[in-house]
């Protein structure tokens, strides 16, 4: 199954498993007005996520004055990838990452720390950069958006379904209206937002992989994005970011991968095996 048809499926799993807890908690009624809050959200992703984004990870945009390189880096692999030339941005921390954001191409940012150029030599540099702009081509923001801002919406609704509850806000379980019941909405409000994360991460790491992929043609050379991933998981290993949890798969390795609760939650595929994948496209052995 490649990649972009499971992200499609897991969407629609997510899309589904929203308009279910909603029938669960309000019945039909519930399931509409579920879907019009989804409807509304992406709506919502759609337009300002890269802003969000941006805001919350402290980036400031990079003058191409004092960033000659990082904007020559960029400029020639969006030509090269056949896309406009993304606006740049520096965060200023210094462990070393980097994340792309935007609705669209023509619409599109990459963010590096300032760590990230401290580290990693031109053509390391150039691997990142290419794999963000894997992520721009591929629409992967605007997916990866839509699938926090469901997720985000389902963990809503049960907590509203646990005020509810609390307040008698249930009704029997055979409402005319085709609700779940009083048992019904309580395994809801379980497994519903656990479910709505595993989602989540599955198509956050599918995504990951398509990206590696698609960058390593752009740079045509996957044994510098391999390199590049294994010095920042080393890095962020050793001194973890001071990120928002929410916007961790924005970032090309995971932020918070020294934090041993996060980890178990990572929207990021193991850094052994994208290593491994980029190898087998450069047709070298694989690294034990």
């Amino acid at each position: 199954m490649s990649n972009i048809f499971k992200t499609f499926i897991l969407l629609a799993a997510l899309t589904a498993l929203f308009m279910v807890v909603g029938r669960a908690i309000g019945g039909q009624t519930g399931m509409t007005i579920a879907l019009v809050m989804a409807g509304v959200m992406n709506f919502m992703a759609y337009w300002f996520s890269d802003k969000m984004a941006l805001k919350m990870s402290g980036a400031q945009e990079a003058p191409e004055s004092q960033f000659p390189v990082l904007h020559s880096i960029v400029a020639d692999l969006a030509r090269r990838a056949g896309l406009p030339k993304p606006k740049v941005y520096v965060v200023p921390q210094a462990t070393p990452n980097a994340f792309a954001t935007g609705r669209n191409p023509s619409h599109s940012a990459v963010a590096v720390t300032a760590g990230i150029m401290e580290l990693l030599s031109r053509d390391e540099l150039e691997g990142v950069l290419a794999h963000e702009l894997a992520h721009i081509k591929n629409r992967d923001i605007l997916i990866s958006s839509i699938a926090a801002v469901i997720a985000g919406a389902i963990s809503y609704l049960a907590n509203m379904a646990q005020w509810a509850m609390i307040f008698g806000g249930f009704g029997s379980s055979d409402d005319e209206d085709g609700g779940f019941g009083f048992l019904g909405a309580i395994v809801m409000m379980i497994v519903a937002p656990i479910a709505a994360a595993i989602i989540q991460m599955a198509i956050s790491r599918s995504r990951e992989y398509l990206a590696d992929a698609t960058g390593a043609k752009i740079c045509s050379c996957p044994m510098s994005l391999a390199s590049s991933l294994k010095k920042l998981e080393e890095w962020n290993h050793r001194r973890p970011m001071d990120v928002n949890p929410a916007t961790a798969q924005m970032y090309i390795v995971n932020p918070l991968s020294g934090k041993n609760l996060a980890n178990l939650f990572s929207t990021h595929p193991p850094i052994q095996e994208r290593i491994r994948k980029l190898l087998e496209m450069a047709g070298q052995p694989a690294v034990s």
